[in-house]
């Protein structure tokens, strides 16, 4: 086979590259062209979605929204954009139709534990997905009313704490501490039955009601003395024997003198506490006024409720804790002082 000159096949070869070369450049500034373009498209995508479908850079977790069957899809969106759940109501309007809803949205309470954007979130209200899940709520034993209300409004999305401190005030001391499962937006009172219910629970099981029967004394007095109890002491015999003292203080017409009511009065503890303290008008001052405090100073253990109703009887008429917790009893004065000197400089 007769082959073709070399300078015949370098030029086919320089011509084919030549073709190849335009061929790409033609590709390049076609791509050079829509570059720009599809860059442009990717921004714009991008505002698109971070402006109207993700979820608020500041969206108010752990909300409740509760939707009536009178509001229409634009009041509702515009009561969502209030709360920083969305960023727009148009994009909220035109999914929730997307998934079925007209006029109207499934009526409801709608818990939002974190944020979802507005595809998650008007789907939700378009099917009815309410995802109410109850919250845990921990009572610690010797929480106030007061405490319990700092401790809801921590925990329960919603929850309406000034309506529960009106009505749950004149009830300390038989609002059971213990822990509990309540709904996002649970209702005050329906909160303030569940603790008063598991309070009459606990003390009508046999062995609290026969100590409480056996004890002669009336549930208003046990309940106070147990708040103190629960103050004063954190093991069972101590507050036992506490209670023998205080009692017996009551019976001899002397003062409690418990340090425990000060936290309750002015907000300060044993350590705290100066001698002007000591002499603050209160009814619940246990150094100005004889007898026990007109109520519970806290909602009280079962366990400080039984040491109230089965004390144990010593000499003792006084009593001190240490700084490590540890307590001195003693049956005179002298004794009492002696054992500041020791315990308390």
């Amino acid at each position: 086979m007769r082959k073709e000159p070399l300078h015949k096949r370098a030029k086919a070869h320089i011509v084919r590259t030549t073709g190849i070369c335009n061929e790409w450049c033609r590709h390049w500034r076609m791509y050079d062209r829509l570059l720009p373009s599809a860059f442009l498209c990717g921004v714009l995508l991008f505002l698109i979605y971070y402006l109207a479908i993700a979820a608020p850079v500041d969206f108010q977790s752990t909300s409740l929204v509760k939707v009536t069957k009178e509001e229409s899809i634009g009041e509702v969106a515009n009561r969502l954009k209030e709360k920083n759940l969305i960023h727009s109501v148009v994009a909220f309007k035109l999914f929730a139709r997307a998934f079925g809803a007209h006029d109207h949205l499934v009526a409801g309470e709608y818990f939002f534990p974190g944020p979802q954007n507005v595809i998650l979130l008007s789907r939700r209200l378009a099917h009815g997905d309410y995802q109410l899940v109850p919250v845990r709520v921990t009572f610690p034993e010797g929480v106030t009313i007061s405490r319990m209300a700092e401790i809801l409004h921590e925990r329960v999305p919603d929850f309406d704490v000034q309506a529960f401190r009106a009505s749950a005030q004149a009830k300390e001391g038989y609002l059971f501490p213990d822990t509990y499962f309540f709904l996002p937006g649970q209702e005050p009172l329906a909160v303030i039955t569940t603790l008063e219910a598991n309070f009459k629970e606990k003390i009508t099981k046999p062995e609290v009601a026969a100590a409480i029967a056996q004890s002669k004394r009336s549930l208003v007095d046990l309940v106070t003395m147990a708040s103190l109890l629960e103050k004063e002491a954190s093991n069972f015999h101590d507050r036992q024997v506490i209670a023998g003292v205080l009692w017996h203080r009551l019976a001899i017409g002397m003062p409690l003198q418990v340090d425990a009511v000060f936290p309750y009065i002015i907000g300060k503890n044993t350590f705290e506490l100066t001698k002007a303290d000591l002499k603050v008008a209160s009814p619940y001052n246990t150094y100005t006024n004889k007898g026990l405090p007109p109520g519970p100073i806290n909602n009280p253990s079962i366990e400080s409720i039984l040491a109230a109703a089965t004390p144990i009887t010593t000499n003792y008429v006084y009593y001190l804790s240490d700084m490590q917790g540890n307590f001195h009893f003693c049956v005179t004065y002298a004794c009492q002082k002696a054992n500041q000197q020791k315990y308390l400089k």
